[in-house]
């Protein structure tokens, strides 16, 4: 590996964000499919609903994928499984359902197919769906799930273990997994995309870049996490052009509610 390179351009301690209403669930040719309340609607490019429905839990986020939309949803109610509400599996034309799934993370894979994972009591499985909801593979891993053009899958682990047994693995076709880098922690953001397919990923303060074969390199160490209190740290990474920015929220030790948050802007590039 080895073949990135980044330069740090930027450090500052920044304040709360201000988020605004995250509607848009995914775009479908002109229209969008957004989150209206409790519904789900297709909005032509004049802005006029083409559909609308409900199907009795929030709308969380969706993808599209041939001529299917998945819809991940939270319930209004508290249960064993926290919020977690169905994932909604719909006929985009006109909001039909086709199938109610479970799962709380997702991707697109084409032909109408999706992978759907889970996490918790003693699940940590993903399910692929083909388009009329069936389940036709299954994996023992869980995460951010990234396809490639090879067919198989990678995913940046996420367990709730203490010490994680997390890595980097790749979903064969056969059902098979193979392996790479352990992570050293089990919560981390999803991760970014170069534009080889490597992998950035945020893992305890260390910025990783994981290429397809899992090989894996250090691009950036940008701050110390103590063994066993990755708890305490929430980032977030988001890639425009050559520039990854980089944001931590650290949750002070000994306190109910205080935190500071961190952001780095980095260049990446190929290296010479």
């Amino acid at each position: 590996m080895g073949r990135w390179e980044t330069e740090l351009l930027h450090q500052e301690q920044v304040g709360r964000p201000v988020r605004e209403s995250a509607d848009l669930l995914a775009v479908l040719g002109g229209d969008r499919i957004v989150a209206d309340g409790e519904h789900v609607a297709r909005l032509g490019c004049d802005g006029n609903p083409k559909w609308r429905r409900g199907y009795g839990s929030r709308p969380r986020s969706g993808h599209i994928s041939g001529d299917r939309l998945l819809v991940l949803s939270d319930s209004f109610d508290y249960h064993a499984w926290g919020h977690l509400g169905p994932a909604l599996l719909l006929d985009p034309d006109d909001g039909r359902l086709v199938a109610e799934l479970r799962g709380e993370r997702a991707a697109s894979l084409g032909g109408g197919r999706f992978v759907l994972g889970l996490e918790g009591y003693d699940v940590f499985d993903t399910w692929l769906h083909e388009r009329d909801g069936s389940q036709s593979g299954t994996w023992r891993s869980y995460g951010h799930y990234v396809p490639d053009p090879d067919g198989t899958i990678r995913v940046v682990e996420c367990d709730r273990r203490t010490p994680t047994s997390s890595r980097v693995v790749r979903l064969l076709k056969d059902g098979g997994i193979e392996r790479g880098t352990r992570l050293s922690g089990g919560q981390v953001p999803p991760p970014v995309v170069l534009a080889d397919g490597t992998l950035v990923v945020l893992d305890a303060g260390v910025l990783r870049a994981v290429g397809r074969d899992l090989d894996d390199s250090i691009l950036a160490e940008l701050l110390p996490v103590p063994p066993g209190e990755t708890w305490r740290f929430r980032g977030e990474l988001a890639l425009s052009g050559d520039r990854l920015t980089v944001t931590v929220e650290e949750r002070h030790a000994g306190e109910a509610t205080g935190s500071t948050r961190r952001r780095w802007t980095l260049r990446v590039s190929r290296r010479p």
